[in-house]
């Protein structure tokens, strides 16, 4: 009995010490890249940036030989690593290096294929069946059928006809289809999704497939369907899951589809569901919603410290995202007083500071005026005489004092 007990104690041990370097480093993740009909030189160094923001990944980047190379100098240790992440549309690689990343997949390895990469290897069929979906490449209805919503109805078509296509670029409406999902628990169910190519006519096997999300491939765009085409797909192939997401068009300096809020965050829970079958990320305050696009032209989520920066010369008519995130935090921080607290001094140091604007006083008199608590009541007052904000500072004090 004792032995069992030591025995016991030693594993849970080195198992919390597993987890723990699992961590502290991140999922250690391999971005393939190199050959592609988008601008791959932009778009994975931007894939590695946002993967490694979350804390979940430490990711490299590995470039293939340039298109009519040498692809048996092309081999991956595929072991070394939990998540590939594809950005990869060229020349077939060698039977060797296949054979080691189906064994990868199959033996629960996760994978992400980004955007282009559902153009890749036509004729792999084990790569087909990992990706669900594909296009382009001379794939017709031989490869599997189009896969679709109509009429908020599933549709599996077999009609004949090529495989891939889409039309002008634009902002599309991103809607939630399976939401209890862990990657889309917590989303909405519309969005705006940043300017983009909209893929259409994806056809594959579309084997233990659901669909995550779609748009609509409006006529007006040209390429259109008009029906609602997959963007985010969830695909499990023997033990792996594979995360697959057609949106995320690479322009200069990423561009509206890879800056975009939603691509960004998408792009981080599958990538974590893909390894673990779970997410663990909060959804950010800043997700987009049907009302707008949201963009993170630095592919981060603003920090409390940022944005209490900016808020003292804020210009709620040009944007409310500081705003938006200094709320988002009093939100979650209800019920614990000293977190309020702290939001609440820092709140009061921006109020009663000289540069702040009338605008900047105004949003922050009014969060005050429910969350606030006698610490603000002396800065309040201060306020009562200045005529730019005289109204908010005495509404705020009346409010304070009633919740006595």
């Amino acid at each position: 009995m004792k032995k069992q007990l030591l025995l016991l104690i030693i594993v849970t041990g080195l198992l919390s010490f597993i987890s723990s370097c699992n961590k502290e480093s991140g999922y250690k993740t391999l971005i393939i890249t190199g050959q592609n009909n988008h601008d791959w030189k932009t778009s994975s160094p931007i894939l590695k940036q946002i993967l490694d923001e979350t804390g979940l990944f430490s990711s490299e980047v590995m470039i293939t030989p340039d298109k009519g190379g040498d692809m048996a100098a092309f081999n991956p240790d595929f072991s070394k690593y939990k998540l590939v992440v594809l950005d990869y549309n060229g020349d077939s690689w060698s039977d060797k290096t296949n054979a080691a990343f189906l064994d990868f997949v199959r033996n629960g390895g996760g994978l992400v294929i980004y955007h282009a990469a559902d153009n890749s290897f036509p004729g792999w069929k084990e790569y087909n069946e990992m990706i669900g979906l594909g296009g382009w490449g001379d794939r017709n209805e031989k490869d599997g059928p189009y896969v679709y919503y109509k009429n908020d109805q599933l549709v599996v078509d077999t009609a004949a006809g090529p495989g891939g296509t889409h039309g002008k670029r634009r902002e599309f409406i991103v809607r939630t289809r399976v939401a209890d999902h862990p990657v889309m628990k917590g989303l909405p169910a519309r969005w705006f999704h940043g300017t983009d190519e909209l893929y259409s006519l994806l056809r594959g096997p579309a084997k233990n497939m659901d669909i995550l999300a779609t748009a609509f491939a409006d006529s007006a765009a040209g390429g259109g369907t008009m029906r609602d085409e997959p963007m985010l797909m969830a695909i499990t192939f023997e033990k792996g899951r594979v995360f697959h997401t057609a949106m995320g068009h690479a322009d200069e300096g990423g561009g509206p589809a890879m800056q975009c809020a939603g691509f960004i965050v998408t792009l981080q829970r599958g990538a974590e569901w893909a390894v673990t079958g779970n997410v663990t990320q909060e959804v950010p305050f800043d997700f987009p919603s049907a009302a707008g696009v949201v963009l993170r032209p630095d592919f981060k989520e603003i920090t409390l410290e940022e944005a209490l920066t900016k808020l003292g010369d804020y210009d709620i008519a040009k944007s409310t995202k500081y705003l938006t995130c200094l709320q988002s935090h009093i939100r979650n921080a209800g019920g614990d007083v000293g977190k309020l607290l702290d939001l609440e001094k820092q709140m009061v140091t921006i109020l009663t500071g000289k540069d702040a604007t009338p605008a900047a006083k105004k949003l922050l008199l009014r969060e005050l005026s429910w969350m606030g608590t006698e610490y603000s009541v002396n800065a309040i007052k201060g306020l009562v005489t200045d005529p730019e904000v005289k109204d908010e500072a005495e509404y705020a004090l009346a409010r304070l004092q009633s919740l006595k």
